[in-house]
């Protein structure tokens, strides 16, 4: 019997992830080094995301992170995507969007394979540093609803803001 896959994570393709940081000299290391997102106790919520290369944030800065990885969910639901507790309290960083959403038809889009990004900034007085596999985000897949006359029948065709403004 085969088992059907209703939510995780994978990783990207190289390809995808070559295209994401063309600046990388050694992409190949950094690809193999991508940690696929895990919970750190029995009671998470949150699947810890880790950034695949290392990078500091100047004060007042933001970044870009390819991750690396996309996910894969039911049509019901969607994937969260928040800052870690630790670094918003500890280092006044914070993710430019504040929340990020993950469609579930985001995942292996035709424009960049549902690759989830995240651009955290540093509010703070002094530098942050993070080094390849920080936890640096955290995505929690939830539930939604939808209304009784919803009549939304477009689809995805793009990655992030193909849906419109």
């Amino acid at each position: 019997m085969i088992k059907l896959k209703n939510r995780g994570f994978e990783k990207v393709s190289i390809e995808e992830f070559k295209k994401a940081l063309p600046y990388i000299n050694n992409i190949e290391e950094a690809y193999n080094n991508i940690i696929l997102p895990k919970r750190a106790t029995l009671n998470s919520a949150g699947y810890d995301i880790c950034t695949p290369i290392s990078f500091t944030l100047e004060s007042g800065s933001s970044f870009k992170i390819p991750t690396g990885i996309k996910a894969y969910l039911e049509k019901d639901e969607v994937l969260n995507i928040y800052v870690r507790s630790s670094i918003g309290f500890k280092y006044n960083v914070r993710m430019c969007n504040q929340v990020g959403i993950i469609d579930s038809d985001y995942y292996n889009n035709e424009e960049n394979e549902g690759h989830i990004f995240v651009k955290l900034k540093n509010e703070g007085e002094k530098p942050v540093t993070f080094n390849a596999g920080d936890r640096i985000v955290q995505g929690i897949f939830t539930k939604y609803l939808i209304i009784d006359d919803d009549n939304t029948y477009n689809t995805r065709k793009g990655g992030s803001g193909s849906t419109g403004k």
